[in-house]
């Protein structure tokens, strides 16, 4: 399916130098709405489809707790976390998804994520001079599968399979994904998202309405808003699950605590959800730049987060960012650009 040309102009979110001269710029969208799906601020497209690939595990693992799997399992406050990772393949990640999968009694080889070497080049380095190749376990989705397989099994439901559109887990799923967000999630959206499980492109408005509702609870079942709550905590409790060692995700977490909720996704998606605010907020880096979204979602966190966002160094060290070359000299930065932070002076 092709959608419809962009209603508006992408605009600048991020910039980089070298020097004292703006080298590139990364250019994309951004939708901050309440929990009413009211706009507070919209730059850019925040209309046409975009695919959210990995923001939206949160989202996908609020069956695992829903269905009763997550206590059936006794699954803990870390593994929870995982679920909702898009972690390095760190020796604790890899070790905390076979956990989740034991439980089950099962192993890796139920993971129909596929197989990369870990994310964290230290971790990847280890493994290597191990002797060692890497598994399902050390992709960086394999504790979200696992919490699907989790689910599967506390409803007695075979899991092989569970990656396609027509399993059971993943039509539940993709229905939970479609009434958060109040879009329709058929195979008209659908694509296939790099650990192979359905992803399907929504605007970004609705993206960062279901993120805000994640937070607050408005419009959801009690039950979901306690296993959003749930997934909330256990993630600001444990945030080296979610990224890892530096992760953009693990670093703003282990400031805000529960606070705040962030999370990457591939191709420049990047998505926040500030409970206390009632407000959430999504990015789209066009050109798929993870780095862009970062510093842009660093500057909105410090702008919309109020008093409940500290202005803390982790958090300025993630909106601006060092640049250096081979012999370690600083040579420029990444940080937001100029528009941006123009943008953020304006009353909300």
């Amino acid at each position: 399916m092709s959608f419809p040309e962009p209603a508006h102009a992408d605009v600048p979110l991020a910039e980089i130098t070298r020097g004292d001269r703006v080298e590139s710029v990364h250019y994309g969208s951004v939708a901050v709405t309440d929990d009413t799906g009211k706009l507070l601020l919209s730059l850019g497209d925040v209309e046409t489809p975009v695919f959210p690939r990995s923001t939206v595990k949160a989202l996908q693992a609020l069956p695992l707790i829903e269905t009763g799997a997550t206590d059936h399992f006794g699954l803990t406050g870390p593994e929870l976390a995982l679920a909702c990772a898009s972690h390095a393949g760190e020796p604790e990640h890899a070790a905390t998804a076979l956990q989740m999968l034991r439980r089950t009694g099962r192993d890796a080889d139920s993971l129909e994520c596929g197989t990369h070497w870990p994310t964290r080049p230290e971790a990847t380095r280890s493994l290597a001079a191990q002797g060692e190749s890497p598994c399902a376990l050390h992709n960086n989705c394999s504790g979200k599968h696992a919490g699907f397989i989790c689910t599967a099994c506390a409803e007695q439901t075979d899991p092989a399979g569970y990656i396609r559109p027509d399993h059971p887990v993943m039509q539940r799923v993709t229905q939970t994904l479609a009434e958060m967000t109040g879009i329709p999630h058929t195979d008209r959206n659908r694509g296939t998202d790099g650990c192979s499980i359905p992803t399907y492109a929504i605007p970004l408005q609705a993206l960062a309405r279901a993120f805000a509702c994640f937070g607050t609870g408005t419009g959801l079942h009690p039950d979901r808003a306690r296993a959003a709550t749930r997934l909330r905590e256990a993630v600001a409790g444990h945030p080296f699950m979610i990224s890892g060692t530096d992760g953009f995700d693990t670093v703003v977490m282990q400031s805000t605590g529960i606070k705040a909720f962030t999370k990457i996704g591939a191709e420049g998606v990047l998505i926040a959800s500030l409970p206390d605010s009632g407000l959430g907020i999504a990015i789209k880096c066009r050109d798929g730049a993870l780095r862009g979204a970062e510093s842009a979602m660093a500057a909105l966190l410090l702008r919309f987060g109020g008093t409940d966002i500290p202005d803390s160094a982790p958090l300025a060290s993630q909106m601006t960012r060092t640049l250096t070359n081979w012999n370690g000299t600083t040579v420029g930065t990444v940080r937001p650009s100029f528009f941006l932070k123009k943008s953020l002076t304006r009353p909300a």
